[in-house]
């Protein structure tokens, strides 16, 4: 592992994760981020260190990126406490000492120069990179509209906060911050002002929120930040959130770092599979250097894109029988400037067009329905599909499906029921071995895990299998 770069002093963060990614998190922040101190809650990972902030804003299983102000104890208050008595414990818990707010405060500020600084650089380097291409250009018409797409989830991310913060308490969400906009070139920013505009919001699960309400603790912790420090409260447009989560297990207070969650990547056009996850799944299948990569079902592409931004020495290529996915597959790709490094392909996951045992590691979101419909009658066609994974997977190869739950039943009886005897000749039949309601042959997969994982409305499941030499 390369040492990360280093911004100097040790800064404690946490980041939140989907359900079933913190141990992916877990993992980076160590490997990627030489951190200390690392911890998990709900939801969410603790974690030191002096890495600079470009790097750990480049976090791939992390959804939404915070500077820590404070982690306490759970508030837990006696029976029957008024409701008064109740709101004192909060404000004094929450608010403690001045000085650590205005030290936190400082410390968001030099981080946010810090990400300004970079985000200046990168663009100066990539106006360079562009200044031999055609100005007519396919890939450069998609460069020039990735700033409009940007700016355009922005806005809506901030309508969506506004409208979850007038909807109730009942269903508030964490959100992020507005970053206030510094100078191009400025990296040393002035010490935050004592009058910096602010909101604060707040998610409180288990028995806290039968005290109180998100808003109401909006507007506690907000009027005693601007009577402690004379800060300004700004719900459409602030410099700084202030972001609270209580529960029975944490007292959490901090400082998002990132305007939109990390899980926004800035490399894609068309958003398909949750980008956190495609990312997870392309580090369980071990892919090495000169290794080759296949998504039979690729989809607008996510899962190779995500891991052909990690992994910069394999080969990768991706299927898909619709055309409308990979036209999208092809503007994502070149969107990020993978087209020399992706290949992409029409064919039937049902007959792949490639030779047996040629591929390091399959890599697979096998359509759910839900978002992009399909054509394709998964459960009765699952057999066929997995048969050629399985055919063109070299021994020691890895597979990793990600499949809903009704479809991860399925997998399971399928290979609990492979019928014993020896494998079929499948070098000599590669696509037409296997027929529909045929029982399927002697496996050669042996599985690894099985993980759980959201997807927003929806969980799915993770397997991994490696092909055993029969």
């Amino acid at each position: 592992m390369s040492d990360p770069d280093t911004g100097g002093s040790l800064v404690r963060y946490y980041c939140t994760a989907g359900t079933g990614m913190e141990r992916f998190l877990i993992r980076e922040v160590k490997e990627k981020l030489a951190a200390e101190d690392v911890c998990q809650t709900a939801g969410k990972v603790l974690f030191s260190s002096s890495a600079a902030i470009h790097s750990v804003r480049g976090l791939k299983a992390a959804e939404r990126l915070f500077l820590l102000l404070r982690r306490d104890a759970p508030l837990r208050l006696p029976a029957h406490t008024g409701p008064a008595a109740a709101a004192a414990a909060l404000r004094s818990r929450a608010l403690g000492d001045g000085a650590q707010w205005a030290a936190a405060a400082a410390t968001w500020s030099r981080l946010q120069g810090e990400l300004e600084g970079r985000r200046t650089e990168e663009r100066r380097q990539g106006e360079r990179d562009r200044g031999d291409e055609e100005p007519g250009s396919r890939v450069e018409a998609l460069k020039t509209k990735r700033k409009r797409d940007e700016e355009e989830k922005e806005s809506s991310e901030r309508k969506r906060r506004l409208e979850e913060d007038d909807g109730g308490a009942e269903t508030p969400a964490e959100s992020f911050i507005h970053e206030e906009v510094k100078p191009s070139g400025c990296s040393e920013p002035e010490p935050p002002d004592p009058a910096l505009s602010f909101r604060v919001s707040c998610k409180c699960t288990g028995s806290l929120s039968r005290c109180f309400g998100a808003q109401e603790v909006s507007r506690l912790i907000g009027g005693g930040l601007s009577r402690l420090l004379g800060w300004k409260a700004d719900l459409k447009n602030p410099q700084l959130e202030v972001n609270v989560s209580l529960s029975d297990d944490h007292f959490l207070l901090g400082f998002p770092l990132t305007r939109l969650p990390l899980a926004n990547r800035s490399y894609m056009r068309t958003t398909g599979l949750r980008s956190t996850v495609a990312w997870a799944m392309a580090s369980l299948a071990q892919i090495q250097p000169g290794s080759r990569v296949v998504d039979p079902m690729c989809g607008v592409g996510t899962i190779l894109i995500e891991a052909a931004q990690e992994l910069k020495a394999a080969c990768f290529l991706g299927l898909d029988i619709d055309d409308g996915q990979l036209q999208k597959a092809n503007e994502n790709v070149a969107f990020a400037e993978l087209g020399n490094r992706i290949q992409l392909l029409k064919a039937s996951s049902m007959r792949l067009p490639l030779p047996s045992a040629s591929v390091d590691a399959v890599v697979c979101d096998l359509p759910f329905g839900r978002k992009f419909g399909t054509k394709t009658n998964m459960a009765a066609d699952l057999p066929l599909i997995l048969g050629e994974m399985e055919r063109v997977l070299c021994v020691g190869g890895t597979l990793v499906l990600l499949l809903s739950p009704q479809l991860s039943c399925l997998l399971k009886t399928l290979l609990s029921r492979a019928a014993p005897g020896p494998a079929p000749d499948l070098e000599a039949e590669p696509r037409s071995g296997l027929q529909r309601g045929a029982p399927p042959p002697r496996s050669s997969l042996e599985h690894q895990e099985t993980l759980r994982v959201s997807l927003g409305a929806i969980d799915g499941l993770i397997h991994k299998y490696v092909k055993m030499d029969t």
